[in-house]
């Protein structure tokens, strides 16, 4: 066995508690899968007196920066900040000093990836985040690694626990969304602060490295169409539930020849396949190869352990080479000879809830504006009105049209007087 490999860690929260935890847990196993010792040689936290669940000597704790990116033994710093600052200006700092990087923070790379990837190759050091995407379950291995001798048509998934938690509780329960919300928090599955979960920018963030990962184009997160959970009430869960569906958080990336589509929000999901079987916190991705046909992973999408179980195992690859091997590839920026075009959304079945008023030829006055935009109606459904001030709800499912079509069709029958309410539309996933 070799000499000791010296790591550090810069943050020491609940996912910093776990990898230290594993490691010291399991230190044989690590060496042996490592080929090394594994030495957490210094951590760097905000208050160094601060009472934790775990034991390290005093003199390896500190608030100093510089006691981790100065110290030449210290080969791979696992990098545990949330947000963007000062995470971006350490990890710039820490591979300038010749340090290799492990992070979870999803934010920091979706936002500044390729300014970070970029610094990495001109240091020659790499950057491995298999924890930033989807908790323990190895996706960002899988795509890099695995499924190289692929090419990857589609990636679609549960990225996010939280959405996922809220709306299993409101399928099972009855609950409405702000009662489950106050759950989630309570039950610490949410943030004071839910925005981020709620509004699809998490998931969205995580579907920007996966589409770098697996089709080799940069698409900053914040022009990738996202959706929140916020229009999702019973009567649309009800409506689902009848159609044979639950209504997931998805996101979907699909390549064709010439374009990229990409969404992250509410979907149908047909019951009995993996993704609508996918319940409270767990995470789920659905990956298909051209050569391996489709794949599903499953598992516990954040949390502490699962966490640092993946951060673990990008320590390990990086100790071996694994990760700089992955990276010298995977991380390049801007290399694609014909990037595709990115479209919003992909060509699917499309569910639209509407509250009308009960007039007769409304019904054929609607779907005529489907027709002009060339979409045919698979079925309508009509339920006497729960509220009369909202008009009678009603249901249409349409075959399969673009994303386009649809959302012009949309747009035209908000302004139909006929139409008494916001316009809910979702995809919908046959898979």
């Amino acid at each position: 066995m070799t000499s000791p490999i010296r790591i550090g860690l810069i943050g020491m929260g609940t996912v910093g508690t776990g990898v230290v935890r594993v490691l010291q847990d399991s230190p044989e196993h690590i060496s042996r899968q490592a080929g090394s010792e594994v030495i957490v040689e210094h951590v760097v936290v905000q208050n160094p007196g601060k009472q934790r669940s775990i034991k390290l000597p005093s003199d390896k704790v500190s608030n100093d920066f510089a006691r981790v990116r100065d110290n030449p033994e210290i080969s791979i710093v696992a990098l545990l900040l949330g947000g963007l600052e000062p995470a971006r200006t350490l990890a710039i700092e820490l591979l300038k000093s010749g340090k290799d990087l492990v992070t979870a923070n999803k934010a920091l790379l979706a936002e500044h990836g390729p300014e970070l990837f970029g610094v990495a190759h001109e240091m020659g050091r790499s950057i491995a985040f298999e924890a930033a995407i989807a908790g323990g379950i190895p996706i960002v291995a899988a795509i890099s690694e695995c499924l190289t001798g692929n090419r990857i048509s589609s990636i679609r998934g549960i990225l996010n626990g939280t959405s996922n938690f809220i709306l299993t509780k409101m399928e099972q329960d009855g609950s409405d969304y702000h009662e489950v919300l106050s759950l989630a928090q309570a039950e610490g599955y949410a943030e004071a602060d839910p925005t981020m979960d709620v509004d699809g920018t998490d998931a969205t963030q995580k579907l920007a490295l996966l589409t770098h990962l697996a089709f080799g184009q940069w698409v900053p997160w914040a022009s990738i169409p996202r959706f929140g959970l916020e229009s999702i009430d019973q009567e649309l869960l009800r409506f689902a539930d009848e159609l044979g569906c639950r209504i997931r958080v998805v996101a979907d990336a699909c390549r064709s020849k010439d374009t990229l589509s990409l969404r992250v929000g509410p979907a149908l999901v047909r019951k009995g396949t993996p993704l609508a079987e996918t319940q409270g916190v767990f995470n789920a991705v659905s990956v298909a190869g051209h050569a391996v046909g489709p794949l599903f992973f499953h598992g516990l999408g954040a949390g502490q352990m699962p966490t640092a179980s993946a951060v673990v195992a990008d320590i390990i690859s990086t100790v071996v080479g694994r990760s700089a091997i992955t990276f010298s590839q995977s991380g390049l920026v801007g290399t694609m000879p014909n990037p595709a075009t990115v479209v919003s959304g992909s060509d699917s079945p499309s569910f639209l809830r509407l509250h009308v008023t009960d007039q007769p030829g409304v019904l054929a006055d609607l779907t005529g504006i489907l027709g002009v935009e060339g979409i045919s109606i698979d079925s309508v459904i009509q339920h006497p009105a729960e509220n009369g001030e909202n008009g009678v709800p009603l249901v249409i499912m349409t075959h399969c049209c673009s994303a386009t079509a649809i959302d012009r069709a949309v747009r035209a029958l908000d302004h139909n007087p006929a139409v008494t309410s916001p316009i809910s539309c979702l995809p919908v996933i046959n898979e």
